[in-house]
């Protein structure tokens, strides 16, 4: 649709302007059309691989205005990251301004948007009675709904998305055509007379009803307790009655799932405060159009209806999400109580997407998951988990990096311009893969752990969309230095030449990635494993770090790790390497941890030690494994991450209760190959085990831990600030910082001493961020390489 702009009879001027950022499928046109008719210029706008296009003719006072409107309000989930422009030769043949026909490019530097919730108005028109979207489950507009999980390729026009094979009724057309329609070429426009509609289908995959009687179907069954599997943005949700234990462990007996806890989907901002306490920031964060799970301190007192005690059992803390699909919100208009939401996929599978996997993985008997299945039959091209976030020091920190969020696209204003193309492939465990678009840095979406033929397929999906969008053939490929982690393999498959990368270095480069820094930096790396540049296991390691290498400041002093993986499923092996040396086997036993075993197993485990055969490791995730099992808080570890949230849920408690932290020390000696020298955990764990058996509170000593560690954590920077003569920014890298306690201590305490620190932003602080951090150092290798030259 065009409308004429009369020209001026004034002196007539042209400038062209070429945009990029987040441009297309997020109402950029029509903004950029509207702006043009305010100030009577002619023209077009138009998408392209690159970006949007604006040529603008018109008094140089109006193009002034024009150019100065850019800078101010734009629509909302749209992002200018730059900005050229060049005055041109006026051309006298146009005389209107046109929304033009998007170009093709083989050279896409276009971000594609992901995906986001509803917005109010497409809310409100759904429970209108008097609009034609009343009731319809796949309402959006503009400014809502998905991108990501739609998309083939680019540029973003509805013939390269999924709604390809929906033909828009006229009423639907008309608004796509209008520039002045909040609909305006939003791509997955529909209403119920052409677009998407529900089915439901039984275990057997038998369609028993669709459109409203579907929905009518799946609010039946839930109310009756049934678990159901839902189709969502960019996947199926196990869902549930929250607040039904019956329901709740039926779940969890059937996924075989016994104690992770579970996300939780409430109807609105007062049913989540009914279940959960925040601050402002964590409430801003919930109800954001991100629409992120949150990670919430529990409230018990709040309703008349409790959330099942299974949800989240032995922790203080909740994952709550907010209804993000038109479907989502029906479904809890409907319904009185919330809803388990969990990611639909077998145990350390990747999220399903089509429910022809649901119906052969999740409902044959004799092992059938859920009872009944609500589909949908607009295809998901693009599976996309649920984002996990909590809030940390005042800032959002990412826990896992997904729908909303995904894919995250990074300016770089620091690095030059290149068109060479690299891929970075990220680790074995929470593994997204990171590649550059021109200056952009481009993280995934989280594709989990690689550990199942299933997970490397998504793996490899995920690899070709980006490749199908943006038209890449990396001539880099950046990995892990661990041989045999899938993402390593996979690159070692490929013809393009490698770069290796240290696991705990990578943790420091996201970092840098994320704040576009080029400077020197202390990088306290703490998580479970990675493998060293030595050989060794790493995971508590000091580096002092730029953007082209690092060098090891401190580290844990290594201990066995007694039965290679069977010491972290059994974390009383790990609380065993830790004292032996200092206890015998008669004043072991006399520790809950190790009731059940005998003085010959415990032998045993010492020949295997003084062999030299068990590996060592580094690491302080498997520090918090040992404590947690010392403190009787687990005996098995039942899911990654557990020991952690339960030293995090005793230390809380601690404080909650105005418990002093029991004073323990994490003492550091020196060492002839660390400047900083080694931290000794066994010391440590023997004052914890002197201070156990002398019946100190287990919640007293959690947190007396946690400040033992920080207080080394921030030794450990002044005297490398010391050292190094000079002021350097810290960073807290690496799943153990997802400890809150932990992490807001740190930076307390840097506070007081006058000592900076580099946010995360929305990068991962786990194992979700190695990928960027790899991809920044091959630009940068690349970059040296250039120089050289």
């Amino acid at each position: 649709m065009t409308i004429a702009t009369p020209a001026r009879a004034i002196q007539t001027v042209a400038r062209r302007y070429h945009m990029q950022g987040i441009v297309q499928g997020v109402g950029f046109r029509p903004w950029i059309y509207q702006l043009a008719l305010r100030w009577e210029l002619v023209g077009y706008v138009l998408n392209n691989g690159e970006g949007v296009t604006v040529l603008v003719q018109g008094s140089a006072t109006a193009i002034n205005y024009f150019d100065q409107s850019l800078y101010q309000q734009r629509p909302p989930l749209s992002r200018i990251d730059a900005i050229t422009h060049q005055d041109i030769e006026v051309d006298s043949s146009i005389s209107v301004f046109a929304i033009n026909q998007s170009e093709t490019s083989e050279h896409a530097v276009t971000i594609v948007s992901s995906d986001k919730s509803s917005c109010p108005d497409c809310l409100a028109e759904m429970r209108d009675p008097h609009n034609r979207h009343f009731g319809y489950p796949f309402v959006n507009c503009t400014h809502c709904g998905p991108r990501y999980t739609i998309i083939n390729k680019l540029p973003y026009d509805r013939s390269n998305t999924s709604m390809a094979a929906f033909e828009m009724c006229a009423e639907c057309r008309a608004a796509y055509e209008n520039p002045l329609d909040r609909r305006y070429h939003a791509q997955p426009v529909s209403c119920p007379a052409c677009g998407p509609q529900l089915r439901y289908l039984n275990t057997k995959g038998e369609q028993q009803a669709e459109r409203g009687e579907a929905f009518a179907l799946t609010v039946a069954a839930l109310k009756r307790g049934e678990i159901l599997a839902i189709k969502g943005l960019g996947g199926f949700h196990l869902v549930c009655d929250a607040t039904s234990d019956t329901a709740v462990n039926l779940l969890r007996q059937r996924k075989q799932r016994p104690a992770k806890p579970l996300a939780v989907m409430v109807a609105n901002l007062d049913m989540a405060q009914a279940y959960a306490q925040g601050s402002a920031t964590e409430w801003q964060l919930l109800t954001s159009q991100e629409r992120p799970i949150v990670l919430l301190a529990k409230r018990d007192d709040g309703t008349t209806k409790p959330l099942s005690a299974a949800v989240a059992p032995e922790i203080d803390r909740i994952g709550l999400f907010l209804p993000y699909t038109p479907l989502h919100t029906l479904l809890l208009d409907a319904l009185e109580f919330p809803l388990v939401a969990t990611s639909a996929n077998l145990s350390g599978e990747p999220i399903i997407t089509d429910s022809s996997d649901i119906i052969s993985q999740l409902a044959n008997e004799p092992f059938a998951v859920v009872d009944g299945v609500l589909d949908h039959n607009r295809p998901i091209l693009n599976g996309c988990d649920d984002s996990v976030v909590q809030v940390c020091g005042g800032e959002i920190q990412v826990l896992r990096l997904a729908r909303g969020y995904a894919p995250l696209m990074l300016p770089s204003k620091s690095l030059s311009a290149t068109e060479a193309s690299l891929l970075a492939v990220g680790p074995q465990q929470k593994n997204t893969l990171a590649l550059n678009i021109g200056n952009n840095l481009c993280l995934s979406p989280h594709i989990g752990d690689l550990f199942s033929i299933g997970a490397e397929s998504y793996f490899k999906r995920t690899l070709a969309s980006f490749q199908r969008l943006y038209h890449i053939e990396p001539q880099q490929i950046v990995r892990d230095l661990h041989p045999q982690y899938a993402s390593s393999q996979w690159a070692e498959r490929h013809e393009a030449p490698k770069l290796l990368v240290q696991h705990h270095y990578a943790h420091v480069l996201a970092t840098l990635a994320a704040n576009d820094y080029q400077g020197q930096v202390l990088g306290f790396s703490f998580d479970g494993t990675g493998l060293g540049d030595n050989g060794e296991l790493w995971g508590g390691e000091l580096l002092l770090a730029d953007n082209q290498q690092y060098q090891r400041l401190a580290s844990i002093e290594p201990f066995a790790l007694i039965g290679n993986e069977l010491a972290i499923k059994q974390p009383w092996r790990l609380a065993y390497s830790l004292l032996c040396d200092h206890f015998n086997h008669e004043q072991l036993l006399q520790l809950p941890c190790f009731a059940e075993h005998k003085i010959s197993q415990l032998n045993n485990l010492k020949r295997v030690m003084q062999s030299g055969k068990m590996p060592l490791t580094h690491s302080i995730g498997r520090l918090f494994d040992a404590l947690a099992v010392l403190l009787g808080l687990m005996q098995h570890t039942l899911y990654e991450g557990q020991a952690g949230i339960l030293v995090e849920t005793a230390a809380r408690r601690a404080l909650a209760n105005d418990v002093l932290p029991y004073p323990l020390t994490l003492r550091r000696q020196a060492d002839s190959q660390l400047a900083l020298g080694i931290w000794q955990p066994r010391a440590l764990f023997a004052e914890i085990v002197a201070a156990r058996l002398a019946g100190i509170d287990v919640d007293a000593l959690a947190l007396g831990f946690i400040h033992a560690l920080g207080r080394a954590v921030v030794a450990a920077a002044i005297d490398a600030q010391q050292q190094f003569s000079t002021a350097l920014p810290v960073v807290l890298t690496g799943g153990v910082f997802q400890n809150r306690c932990l992490t807001e201590f740190c930076q307390q305490q840097f506070t007081v001493q006058g000592i900076s620190w580099l946010p995360q932003g929305l990068v991962p602080v786990n194992d979700g961020g190695i990928a960027l951090g790899q991809l920044w150092y091959g630009l940068h290798q690349l970059q040296t390489e250039k120089g050289s030259h």
